[in-house]
């Protein structure tokens, strides 16, 4: 029986969408299976490993993947489907693990340190791990390691449908051999300015100096060596479901400037569709607030699409607002806040961006994360 001083689980639903299509539908079974925006420039939001052997992937425009996979079946995709099967893993894992933590639609976490005492961590996981597909039907991975970073990148290797338990004290000779491309949080931008230092294996990377790593990447510098090294100490969170996000701005003086006010709107939609890519999660409704000077106060809400895409809120919010601003009195507060909220790996809008807009989103996203959230901000919000 493995001992740690610290065990992890990561559990990972394989090519979750596609899964949950095929239990749908089972004619899809062992077919290269498209999922995402069905107009001439949408993208992939995922695909089948049947379609993957085509050079398929996810984030490719739409029209180039049928190009390379034309008998391919392609599906715009029904979050509400895919938010139901989430929610019946999540209740399975919540009636057995003492602690998890749910990091996407498709992905959890589970603290089982002491268990190895008295079940032995790795016969537990496999046996809940037979309970989800034997309750829901879909294929899962694990990754079983002393840390969540270790954990994640062994489910990862042992996609689809597989187990790994990493020894302790095997971290780093698991990693050694492995692309940068592995560690989670290396996006295209990073691999390519690591691949034009030469570093393109994992034990290239452990071996670099921190200092060096720091000037040429920032803060981030050091977690890339630090996940090099298999060193990791974020904990597993309790999972708490978060119903919903919200900004406000009381202005310092009462305005009757519209332009002002809807640039307000769309910084502070920046701000929180950040926040909800960053947290792997869409909303459903948006709601806009308006205050006026006489402190009377209006809210309209809109049920739309799954979305984090900010180019898309934006111009909801300000359509919401030209809506429920008829007093064309001075206004003293606004408000936004996303609600129905489910998670979601992709970090704009699942099925109808183009791939010049993902790589715009994931850009912005980079720069916000190694410099701060206001470091990029749209230029008609300065003031």
């Amino acid at each position: 029986m493995e001992s740690y001083d610290r065990a992890v689980l990561h559990l990972d639903l394989d090519s979750f969408f596609v899964s949950v299509e095929c239990l749908k539908n089972s004619s899809f079974l062992g077919k290269p299976l498209l999922i995402g925006g069905t107009s001439r420039r949408g993208v992939v939001a995922s695909c089948s490993y049947e379609a993957r052997r085509f050079g398929v992937h996810s984030a490719m425009p739409m029209k180039m993947a049928l190009r390379l996979c034309p008998q391919a079946i392609v599906l715009k995709g029904d979050m509400d489907s895919y938010s139901n099967y989430s929610t019946m893993v999540t209740d399975i894992i919540a009636e057995d693990a003492p602690l998890y933590e749910k990091s996407s639609i498709d992905e959890f976490y589970l603290d089982l340190t002491g268990m190895d005492k008295y079940f032995g961590c790795f016969k537990w996981s496999k046996e809940l791990r037979q309970r989800v597909i034997r309750e829901t039907g879909l294929p899962i991975s694990f990754g079983l390691s002393v840390n969540k970073l270790i954990s994640k990148v062994g489910a990862g290797e042992y996609k689809p449908n597989g187990t790994c338990q990493i020894a302790k004290g095997k971290e780093k000779s698991f990693l050694s051999p492995l692309s940068v491309k592995k560690i989670p949080g290396i996006g295209k931008v990073t691999y390519k300015k690591l691949s034009f230092m030469g570093v393109r294996k994992i034990q290239t990377l452990s071996d670099i100096p921190v200092r060096l790593l720091e000037r040429e990447f920032g803060k981030y510098g050091k977690q890339l060596w630090e996940k090099a090294n298999a060193i990791d100490h974020s904990p597993v969170v309790p999972y708490v479901e978060q119903k919903s996000m919200s900004k406000e701005r009381t202005f310092t003086e009462d305005t009757l400037d519209v332009n002002f006010m809807k640039n307000m709107l769309k910084k502070m939609v920046d701000d929180l569709a950040f926040e909800l890519r960053n947290d792997k999660k869409l909303t459903s409704t948006i709601t806009i607030k308006v205050r006026y000077a006489d402190f009377n106060t209006f809210t309209k809400q809109k049920r739309i699409s799954y979305t984090a895409n900010d180019s898309v809120l934006g111009k909801l919010a300000t359509d919401i607002f030209d809506q429920l601003y008829e007093r064309r009195q001075l206004i003293r507060l606004l408000g936004v806040k996303f609600s129905g909220l489910v998670y979601g790996n992709y970090q704009i809008s699942l099925f109808d961006d183009t791939q010049k807009a993902i790589r715009l989103m994931e850009e912005k996203d980079w720069i916000k994360k190694r410099f701060g959230v206001d470091k990029i901000v749209r230029a008609s919000a300065i003031k």
